[in-house]
């Protein structure tokens, strides 16, 4: 029986390994308080290209397409790493490594999904019509 009106069945959290507990659901509200995971993000490079070697990687579909750019879901993200490799314009990185440059993209991965929250899936939704406004507002990138 659910504990405390937890709907997924008395999962506990805290019993769960980290790098699961975070694939879970969570409200789109808490994804601009993560302060304790990091994940993958995907920066410049991508914007304009979006070659999408990374979406047919990743094992989670966390990988979502918005207009101009990929943008990993943090909460679906299970850090492993999948998806760096494959990236031949070499525009994803660890949170951690993000050059410094492109530090903001982090933000912008997280913040893409406040309004959308966690579908469990990119390839439920498709083609996003819509990117960051920090990505929207940067000129084109790829000739």
């Amino acid at each position: 029986m659910p504990k405390n009106g937890d709907t997924r069945g008395g999962i506990d959290d805290a019993a769960l390994p980290r790098a699961r507990r975070r694939s879970l659901w969570r409200p789109a509200s808490a994804l601009s308080r993560r302060n304790d995971s990091v994940t993958y993000v995907i920066a410049q490079p991508c914007v304009d290209v979006k070659d999408k070697a990374c979406i047919e990687e990743c094992p989670v579909d966390c990988i979502y397409e918005g207009q101009r750019s990929l943008y990993i879901h943090p909460d679906e993200c299970v850090d492993c790493g999948a998806c760096e490799p494959v990236c031949p314009v070499e525009a994803i990185f660890y949170e951690d490594d993000v050059p410094e440059e492109w530090k903001d993209y982090y933000k912008a991965n997280v913040e893409f999904f406040d309004e959308l929250g966690s579908p469990g899936g990119a390839s439920k939704l498709g083609l996003i019509e819509r990117d960051h406004p920090f990505v929207a507002a940067l000129p084109p990138q790829a000739e």
